[in-house]
């Protein structure tokens, strides 16, 4: 565990003048104004699965210009799917390290919430999205509109830059350089739960250009949401309705089952396990889990050893990008208890023992597939049994 006392991080207002909040913070951000390209909606669209909301570009004339606050933006509910939507957002990119924001010299001038190590030239550092699909800063106005729903976007964007060198990717870093990256991710996700008005914290990483990345600069992103993600939802009722015919979480079965068969296992580090899922929804879908119970990424248990996961991260990207430089990485965590709204929820009443934090990894294989364009029922060419197989052979560090 990093300590403490090594960081500075901040997303309200203090009454220290060199830590800036996150509205601050994206005032001053929202002044770059960057090439808008196709990216982050293949996460949001193409693999809404991962996270049960949608955003929908304005793709008529002006959808380049003019700053955030010019642009209007809302989220609207599907009310068959209950999921959300994001219309109007704009996005960024930088292709090359002329173009990239997180250069350090570039990053050292833009406010930043969460600096590793605190003193001297930085490691890890978290700064606001500079298009975030949420901000801080204003109410919901949940309104309606007839039969339909809808909202602000209020809620939380932020950026991990997990290192300040541009051409390394994250499955290049040290084990010890990854395990500085699951703290600051932990790190944020803990921070924004303590605002009440967020139910969910998601935590998920675009790599390549067919993942809809960004940036090729290394990076990882954080959204605060006041609503949970569908797919989330469907986690939590399944997880709730297991415990309550078995008083078992189907996680920790599903841990023992494959342990146990060891055909779709890929790789072990200490108690953490790296598999191919029983009904894996595309190609090498892969998922980490700890072995030992535990709903919330953000508070490991006593005795847990995040290096071994660390590493475990590592190897498994390591063989991934071999054939498949792109993927989608989505930790999935508790929802935030301390929201008041959740009470009512009936799947948070077992949430301590039903629910197991864990880690999905859907690569993209192939730019055109069933699994990607077909939502309701998935297609996998190939069998996990042998995905499983096959990344058992690669050599992680080859």
């Amino acid at each position: 565990m990093l300590p403490r006392n090594r960081l500075r991080f901040s997303h309200r207002t203090t009454n220290i003048p060199h830590r800036l909040t996150i509205l601050e913070a994206g005032n001053k951000l929202r002044a770059w104004k960057r090439t808008c390209v196709y990216s982050l909606q293949l996460f949001f669209c193409r693999s809404s699965l991962l996270a049960g909301v949608c955003t929908c570009l304005d793709r008529g004339p002006h959808r380049c210009t003019g700053s955030v606050e010019d642009h209007r933006m809302e989220l609207r509910r599907d009310p068959i799917t209950q999921s959300w939507v994001v219309l109007g957002h704009r996005e960024v990119s930088g292709d090359s390290a002329a173009d990239c924001p997180f250069e350090p010299a570039r990053l050292e001038k833009q406010p930043a919430i969460l600096t590793w190590p605190a003193q001297g030239p930085w490691q890890v550092r978290v700064v606001p999205h500079p298009e975030p699909l949420y901000r801080i800063e204003g109410e919901a106005g949940r309104l309606a509109e007839g039969m339909y729903d809808k909202m602000g976007p209020v809620g939380a964007h932020e950026v991990v830059v997990e290192t300040p060198q541009h051409d390394k990717k994250f499955s290049q870093l040290s084990d010890e350089e990854i395990e500085r990256v699951l703290w600051a991710w932990a790190s944020r996700i803990a921070d924004l739960k303590k605002d009440t008005r967020f139910k969910y914290v998601a935590l998920f990483k675009n790599q390549g250009t067919l993942a809809g990345e960004e940036w090729p600069h290394a990076h990882s992103e954080v959204t605060a949401t006041i609503f949970v993600p569908r797919r989330v939802k469907y986690e939590l009722h399944a997880a709730s309705d297991w415990y309550r015919e078995r008083e078992r979480c189907v996680f920790c079965d599903i841990v023992r089952q494959e342990e146990k068969l060891g055909q779709r296992i890929v790789d072990v580090q200490g108690d953490y396990y790296a598999l191919c899922p029983y009904a894996s929804r595309v190609p090498y879908e892969m998922w980490l889990l700890h072995r030992r119970h535990n709903h919330i990424f953000e508070q490991p248990r006593p005795g847990s050893n995040r290096r071994q996961l660390a590493a475990l991260l590592g190897r498994v990207l390591r063989r991934l990008e071999k054939f498949s430089p792109a993927f989608h990485l989505v930790v999935h965590t508790a929802p935030n208890t301390r929201s008041k709204k959740g009470e009512l929820a009936g799947y948070w009443k077992t949430l301590a023992d039903d629910f197991h934090w864990h880690i999905e990894i859907l690569p993209i294989v192939e730019t055109r597939s069933k699994s990607y364009s077909i939502k309701e029922v998935y297609f996998n060419a190939v069998l996990p049994e042998d995905a499983a197989a096959y990344l058992r052979s690669l050599d992680p560090n080859a």
